[in-house]
């Protein structure tokens, strides 16, 4: 997504705040729009579904195919992977990270998943494939935001990515075919082999991950990081809302009757998501305060946490279980959802940083205060 680049506390007064670029400010509303034009095509011109039809290999949907793999390279070759180690260096703050990331996270979800829609096993599968999918993307434009530590955010992204290709799989397997029956929904869960769920992976996650590690490891070396950051990154970031769109319209194109008759559907799934991301925001943001991190490592943990990967978990959902599931619908009812609650948290967060460390403000806004600066 397209980020102002970040200002040096330095040069930037203290008060100033980063500001979304026009298309990620409405993110929201294009994805709603997107919809409406998908459901339209599908309600109004049957012909639409025929023809997307036509470009099926088996079960998968080459177009969706396409979008999701395009949707998923922009943020991969985002990530420093090269920060890596600086992550590693602070094992109270990773340790934290991977609570609220692998464990706090997903059984939040798979909570308030069975706990609103076990009636609706396919929705229910869909929020829970969400709650496995950490945030490798727009963590990072959240972050910028609410002023996080940018190295952090990029080190804590990086670490998600390698963890997710290694472990995704197998926490789907997990969450989805094991852990249901063990709380009597054995006759509601829609069962899944890790196999079907690896693959996917793979090929949704694994080929754009190569290939934006790939591409930044020799773009970097070929033509250097200020290149690399300011000429390409903008070439590329467009992507991933254009892709993130057309997939919306094809997906919601092929089952455009069928949505017609399910609007109070989007708010049965928006409700468990919306307690989800106020939750995981502010039991991070707490936890962060206690083991002593500051404003901006505490704000990067407490995004990275409450933020999903709903690219992949799209992915995922239509590859596993097809475009015409509940579990994809569910899936794409994730950004809608999420968009404006992080913004909305965003100010959030900056209440906590006059509330919780009004004394950390003031050490920054003093040697502007020197000069004359208010």
């Amino acid at each position: 997504m397209n980020v102002d680049v970040p200002c040096s506390s330095v040069v930037c007064a203290p008060q100033s705040r980063r500001r979304l670029g026009f298309l990620d400010r409405y993110l929201t509303l294009w994805i709603f729009l997107a919809m409406i034009l998908g459901v339209g095509l599908g309600h109004f011109l049957p012909g639409t579904t025929s023809f997307i039809g036509r470009f099926q290999s088996g079960t998968t949907n080459i177009p969706i195919a396409l979008g999701l793999i395009l949707m998923m390279y922009p943020p991969l070759a985002k990530v420093q992977y090269e920060r890596l180690g600086e992550v590693f260096g602070n094992r109270k703050v990773l340790g934290l990270s991977l609570l609220q990331n692998w464990v706090i996270g997903p059984i939040l979800m798979f909570l308030l998943a069975v706990t609103f829609l076990r009636g609706y096993p396919e929705y229910m599968t869909g929020l829970i494939l969400i709650g496995l999918a950490r945030c490798i993307a727009m963590v990072i434009v959240w972050n910028e935001l609410a002023k996080g530590d940018s190295d952090y955010a990029a080190g804590l992204v990086a670490f998600n990515s390698v963890f997710q290709v290694l472990f995704y799989s197998v926490y789907s397997w997990l969450f989805i075919t094991v852990l249901p029956p063990l709380i009597g929904l054995r006759g509601s869960v829609v069962e899944v082999s890790i196999g079907q769920i690896a693959a996917s992976v793979f090929i949704y996650l694994g080929i754009p991950f190569l290939a934006g590690m790939l591409t930044r490891f020799v773009l970097l070396r070929a033509k250097g990081r200020d290149w690399y950051a300011t000429r390409f990154i903008p070439l590329i970031s467009p992507l991933t809302l254009a892709a993130l769109l057309f997939t919306i319209v094809v997906m919601f194109s092929l089952k455009g009757n069928l949505i017609v008759q399910l609007p109070f559907d989007v708010v049965r799934i928006a409700i468990p998501l919306l307690i989800y991301f106020v939750i995981m925001f502010l039991v991070s943001f707490w936890m962060g305060r206690k083991v002593g991190a500051d404003y901006s490592k505490t704000t990067t943990l407490a995004f990275t946490a409450a933020s999903n990967n709903f690219e992949l978990a799209i992915a995922v959902a239509v590859a596993v279980f097809g475009v015409n599931s509940g579990v994809a619908f569910a899936a794409v009812i994730g950004p809608l959802v999420e968009v404006p609650v992080m913004i909305g948290l965003v100010n959030v967060a900056f209440w906590f940083q006059r509330r919780y460390f009004a004394a950390e403000l003031g050490r920054v806004a003093a040697p502007f205060q020197e000069l004359g600066i208010k």
